[in-house]
């Protein structure tokens, strides 16, 4: 074990990229960053990283701000759910810790959002602690190097035992950002280069050749199908946008109204819209088709131009909370995700074709 972790640490050494939150190292820095990378890779996080800290350099000016605030900074980075429980973890370290995260990763545990990971990723890195993580980095590291041949996920508790071995040592901190360094950049999924490893030469599956065959994980589930309508509603050079629920698909986030068409629903879409928004609808027959794939779903939109018949008697159910209109500029200061850029986008194209039916306005 002395020899592998050795291993890590001089790789990192050698070989650690350059990247924002490893420059001047604070517990906010980590934790933001932390939260950023879940299910994302580095290239994406950093032009956000960079704006997010820039907007809410601390603990408090990120609990102070408001959820539109928080989620339009977020906006297009996906899996907005970490971006409500990283401001609500905010606002708990400013009411029960005076604004400072705290240092160990028991109290860390306790923040909205926070798992064992995260914490330890904090705990170590942050405030130089004993604390193991596994993600999938570790996983595909620790599996090869140490020939576990069985089906793995980052919950394993045999993973979690390694790397609590590992972690125990000088540099903590610096250990597990090198094996998720290695993971990363050398012991990749499909093509890992292990004539680049420091490690290969107590590397189970470099010597068994099954490189790629381990790790082995959970077959993925094929997503979801789903079909959706969308309602693009302009009235005097504004859109109308309906607020999501904070809790399911896309909570907290402003979109154009859309809504589920189950499978056999033959119901009109202007019944479908009428229904969530309170009010008669009047769709037209021209549409345009977003398609977008999430992790566990696959989106079929089809976009629909329309008006409605009593704007002022609107009001929302099924999964919105709230409407208004607001012009395209304000789309910058609202939480809007990337599907529902792409369905404000495809307005731009139907925009242009002759409805058949229906007055819009």
């Amino acid at each position: 074990m002395g020899r592998v972790r050795d291993a890590l640490l001089a790789f990192y050494d050698a070989h650690k990229r350059e990247l924002p939150w490893r420059e001047g190292v604070s517990a906010y820095a980590t934790w933001v960053s932390e939260i950023m990378l879940q299910q994302t890779r580095v290239e994406t996080v950093v032009p956000y990283f960079h704006a997010f800290m820039r907007k809410f350099p601390t603990a408090l000016a990120l609990a102070d701000a408001s959820s539109d605030d928080v989620l339009a900074a977020w906006s297009g980075l996906g899996y907005y759910r970490r971006a409500r429980m990283l401001h609500a973890g905010a606002k708990v370290v400013v009411r029960d810790h005076g604004g400072e995260v705290p240092h160990t990763r028991e109290a860390l545990l306790e923040l909205p959002g926070v798992g064992r990971y995260t914490a330890g990723a904090i705990a170590s890195i942050a405030f130089g602690q004993e604390a193991p993580l596994v993600d999938g980095n570790v996983v595909r590291v620790l599996s090869r190097v140490f020939g576990i041949d069985r089906e793995l996920s980052p919950q394993d508790d045999e993973l979690w035992s390694l790397a609590q071995a590992l972690v125990r040592g000088p540099r903590p901190g610096d250990l597990n950002q090198a094996i998720m360094e290695l993971g990363a950049t050398v012991c990749t999924k499909d093509a890992p280069a292990c004539q680049d490893c420091g490690l290969s030469r107590w590397c189970e599956a470099r010597r068994l050749g099954k490189q790629a065959v381990w790790p082995r994980l959970p077959r993925k589930k094929a997503p979801r199908k789903v079909a959706m309508e969308a309602l693009l509603v302009e009235r005097r050079g504004e859109l109308l946008l309906c607020r999501r629920r904070e809790e399911g698909l896309f909570g907290g986030l402003w979109e154009p109204p859309m809504v589920e068409r189950s499978m056999g629903d033959r119901r009109d879409a202007s019944e479908l819209f009428a229904e969530v928004l309170g009010c008669p609808v009047e769709v037209s027959g021209v549409a345009s088709v977003v398609r977008h794939v999430l992790t566990h779903r696959e989106l079929t939109v089809t976009v629909r131009p329309g008006c409605l018949g009593a704007p002022d008697a609107m009001t929302c159910a099924g999964p919105y909370q709230a409407a208004r209109f607001a012009s395209r500029d304000a789309l910058s200061t609202l939480g809007v995700s990337r599907l529902s850029r792409k369905v404000l986008e495809s307005g731009a194209e139907i925009a242009e074709k002759k409805p058949r039916r229906g007055k819009l306005r």
